[in-house]
């Protein structure tokens, strides 16, 4: 068993520190929120009063943080876990952030003698409480395999995409696919709706044929069809629309830099920005139905 040190306590980052702490690893957890911690504590973590205090007791770092500069700042701002981390120990950042911050934390761990992979996750809240995640991993062979059998704790899937960077890249492309087809089935549960043809029938029709999708048959965005999806909980978030927004605009940053066009990514982060806008942004992204029937 390892001893890990877990920063990040959200929605996400609380569950998967919960399963390695069920899988026997001792965990030293840090979160700005006293409640996150309180939580942490009563599940049998040790908290630590700063990111480097519980990287200095550990062989395994694993971070869980909203946006890029945040990671940065974990990893190689004052007082980073970089420089208080033991010597060859073991970065693992599930964040979804820009590839090039990725890169830049990579290439600032490995410079100092450690070991980093990106490992993005999928599979919302319910996956990271179950255990069940898919992890889209970047980095070297040597850092892939020292990080497999922990995240293998935490998830279902790990999937080595290749270089670091490469995890980040899999997720922001994932996820534009999953925010452009939301939109898509949306529109046309909406427009069914308009022309008289009921939910479950477009439902049933359209999961056996060329329609099929993810968005459709798994997280169906209207109440009834598929009954674990958001739609049948009043769109309380599994994944937030908010996150949706923050995943598409990544991509569409990805896309300039890179000089991809995305006319299909880029109209999508437009709507969900309205969407959120108008104060949905902690509603679930499937809500998004309810702006394109004009209920939202």
């Amino acid at each position: 068993m390892a001893t890990i040190a877990f920063i990040g306590l959200g929605n996400m980052g609380a569950p998967m520190m919960r399963n390695l702490l069920k899988a026997g690893h001792t965990v030293f957890a840090f979160d700005l929120s006293e409640a996150a911690c309180k939580a942490a504590s009563d599940a049998g973590a040790t908290v630590a009063g700063k990111p480097a205090e519980a990287a200095a007791q550990a062989d395994v770092v694993v971070t869980m943080l909203p946006a890029g500069q945040h990671v940065r700042d974990v990893y190689m701002g004052a007082g980073g876990v970089i420089a208080a981390a033991k010597p060859n120990s073991l970065f693992i950042d599930s964040s979804t952030v820009d590839v090039s911050s990725a890169r830049a934390v990579a290439e600032a761990a490995t410079a100092a003698g450690h070991v980093m992979v990106d490992a993005p996750v999928s599979g919302g809240v319910g996956g990271a409480e179950a255990g069940t995640l898919t992890f889209m991993v970047g980095g070297s062979d040597e850092a892939f395999a020292r990080a497999q059998p922990i995240l293998a704790n935490m998830g279902k899937t790990i999937v080595h995409a290749g270089g670091s960077g490469t995890g980040q890249a899999a997720k922001i492309c994932n996820n534009m696919i999953l925010g452009i087809s939301m939109i898509a089935v949306s529109e046309a549960f909406a427009l069914a709706e308009k022309l008289g043809l009921d939910a479950q029938k477009l439902f049933d029709i359209a999961s056996k044929s060329s329609g099929q999708c993810w968005s459709l048959t798994s997280y169906c965005p209207v109440p009834g069809p598929v009954p674990t999806s958001p739609a049948n909980r009043d769109y309380v978030p599994g994944f937030a629309a908010g996150m949706m927004l923050k995943d598409l605009k990544l991509a569409v940053e990805a896309g300039q830099v890179a000089g991809s066009p995305l006319p299909l990514g880029a109209e999508a982060a437009q709507m969900y920005a309205l969407f959120c806008n108008a104060g949905n942004a902690g509603v679930d992204f499937s809500g998004i139905v309810k702006m394109l029937r004009g209920q939202a």
